[in-house]
């Protein structure tokens, strides 16, 4: 099983690069591959663990969305986003489960709910993928990300209720209530306390190596300690998560070149493998239907399909909406959304891989011994659900926004916000300089080979080169002095990294050697190149 899991992941890598290399959305590639793989007569079934995902793949996914999620933005958008990851899925619960009771014959109210829970958390891992390529507005990105963070812990903290409920663990709704929240502390608490514990480890270190290590773990022994208080190990990292990214800025710039590589590389890794293996369930999910009417299979997948789309659109568009008629507040302090932004946001429901997890972490027996009412049909109509959803809103999702002229002005604004930035920066650097040079003077002592005149000139550069790419194109105006500067240097860097690789070459240096001064030139190229 190990060699096959290790074949799925190689693959899914492989077929990710090829799919970025193309342009084309990397998770329905890699849905479409696995479905078309699965078909093949005798392909064998790669069973999915929900084990696996939701201890190994799901807490490493979250914490680095955390990590690149700003705390600030999120809380300026609060209200938006507690109603689409706390209030969306908890109605989508509802919803779901009322339909599938009436249209799945075995399954009890209990099991309808679980059901309800497990369809309810999209992932916006193909939306946000899809928003960025096409240029998005940040508020429509902002409201995706924050949602895709906090429902997966919403959504699961439901489900451990109705499914406690299902399997004859909790007496009464009240005590499912109470499991419910102490889930919501448990997993508050565990993440606060555990991620200032981390921050205050993490920078005191001055270890790039080290810190990095600790952020590898992390998220793994905080999703562990909150499920063994039964807590919500999903909201434990998150929270955690957004703290350790709030507080990067403290870290080194080592440590953050250092984790934006890793987290990027793994974030890649475990998507395409749980996105593969989506497409791969299709022969066991097909397998546990056997003796069950086709005719009840279709009238239920149509319904509970259609419930989770619906029932998304009526939320997003009542709620961007109705607040503004009753609360003066949101009326004066938030901008209208239009009818187009609000459809965009409305179908981007995709959902993934923790759907299908839960799916299948649902028992084969109660409590009592008898079967799980319902099981295959619950499980099917997951898979119905999460490929679908990725299917449908995934391949169209891109021409809604073309058609729409759903696009946002962020660039031009951010580069404005920067070339502002840059220049208060620039301006402060040059009155330290000053500073410095005082001093110097008064003590006797003053910097030789015209240091000062180089540090100056260098400035300035800075300060202009952010204000250079306001203007027209350099195709209009010519090569600025920045611009010339960059192509100048990253030749000169060029040729000094190929005589270091000929000098090691020769046997004039050793590779650690080369290794320490290539890091060097690298860290400069990636300054010159951050654009």
């Amino acid at each position: 099983m190990g060699g096959t899991l290790l074949a799925v992941l190689a693959a899914a890598v492989l077929l990710a690069g090829v799919s970025r290399r193309l342009d084309v959305s990397a998770p329905l590639a890699l849905v479409v591959v696995g479905l078309a793989a699965s078909a093949i007569p005798g392909f064998g079934a790669v069973e999915l663990d929900p084990e696996l995902v939701l201890n190994v793949i799901l807490p490493p996914l979250l914490w680095s969305a955390g990590l690149e999620s700003s705390y600030v933005t999120m809380r300026q958008h609060i209200r938006p986003i507690g109603l689409l990851a706390v209030g969306l899925p908890l109605a989508t619960t509802l919803a779901v489960g009322f339909v599938a009771f009436h249209t799945v014959p075995e399954l009890t109210v209990a099991a309808a709910l679980t059901l309800g829970a497990i369809v309810a958390p999209p992932d916006a891992v193909s939306a946000t993928a899809v928003g960025r390529r096409l240029g998005l507005p940040r508020q429509i990105m902002t409201l995706l990300g924050g949602e895709s963070l906090l429902n997966d812990a919403t959504a699961l903290t439901a489900y451990k209720v109705a499914l406690a409920a299902a399997i004859g663990a909790s007496a009464s709704w009240r005590t499912g209530l109470a499991t419910f929240g102490l889930a919501v502390a448990g997993g508050l608490v565990v993440g606060l306390a555990v991620g200032w514990l981390i921050a205050f480890i993490r920078y005191r270190l001055d270890d790039p190596l080290v810190e990095s290590a600790i952020g590898l773990i992390a998220p793994f022994v905080i999703y562990l300690i909150a499920e063994e208080i039964h807590g919500s190990g999903v909201l434990a990292v998150v929270v955690a998560a957004l703290i350790l990214g709030q507080h990067s800025t403290r870290a080194g710039y080592a440590t953050r070149l250092q984790d934006d590589a890793v987290w990027k590389a793994l974030q890649l890794i475990l998507e395409s493998f749980a996105f593969l293996m989506i497409g791969l369930q299709l022969p066991e999910v097909v397998h546990e239907l056997t003796g069950i009417p086709f005719l009840t299979i279709a009238v239920s997948s149509v319904a509970v399909l259609a419930t989770v789309i619906v029932v998304r659109i009526v939320w997003v568009f009542v709620f961007a909406y109705t607040p503004r008629l009753l609360i003066k507040r949101v009326r004066e302090n938030e901008p209208r959304p239009g009818p187009a932004e609000v459809f965009v946001l409305a179908w981007a429901g995709m959902r993934g891989v923790v759907s299908l997890a839960a799916a299948f972490g649902v028992p084969l027996t109660t409590l009592s011994g008898d079967a799980f009412p319902g099981r295959p049909q619950l499980v099917f109509l997951t898979f119905v659900v999460v490929v679908g959803t990725l299917l449908l809103h995934g391949l169209t999702l891109p021409w809604v926004i073309r058609h729409f002229c759903v696009r946002g002005d962020d660039a031009q604004q951010d580069a404005l916000a920067e070339a502002a930035a840059q220049d208060k920066a620039a301006r402060a650097a040059a009155e330290r300089l000053d500073e410095l040079l005082e001093e110097q003077r008064a003590s006797g002592t003053a910097l030789r080979d015209g240091a000062a005149a180089v540090l100056q000139k260098w400035n300035t550069a800075r300060r202009n080169a952010a204000w250079e790419r306001l203007g027209r194109s350099e195709e209009e105006l010519g090569e600025s002095p920045a611009s010339a500067f960059r192509r100048l240097r990253l030749e000169m860097l060029a040729a000094e990294r190929a005589t270091f690789i000929a000098e090691r070459d020769a046997g004039n240096i050793d590779d650690e050697v080369l290794r320490s001064v290539l890091r060097g030139l690298d860290l400069e190229e990636a300054t010159l190149n951050r654009r």
